[in-house]
């Protein structure tokens, strides 16, 4: 486990790219054709979730 301190606006901009990046890795997970590719991205998807829900909770 990593403990990182950020201030408010290291926070806000982290949280915003990473809410970005969720919105364009949804859009390629829709319209990726290869099916282990596609399991690969939502793997990523669920992680990068757990990280912005914690980012929210801080």
């Amino acid at each position: 486990m990593i403990n990182l301190e950020l201030n408010d606006q290291e926070l806000l901009i982290l949280s915003e790219t990473l809410q970005n990046y969720l919105s364009d890795l949804s859009y390629e997970i829709s319209n990726t054709d290869l099916q282990n590719y596609r399991e690969q991205l939502k793997a990523r998807r669920v992680v990068l979730e757990k990280i912005k829900d914690a980012l929210e909770q801080a």
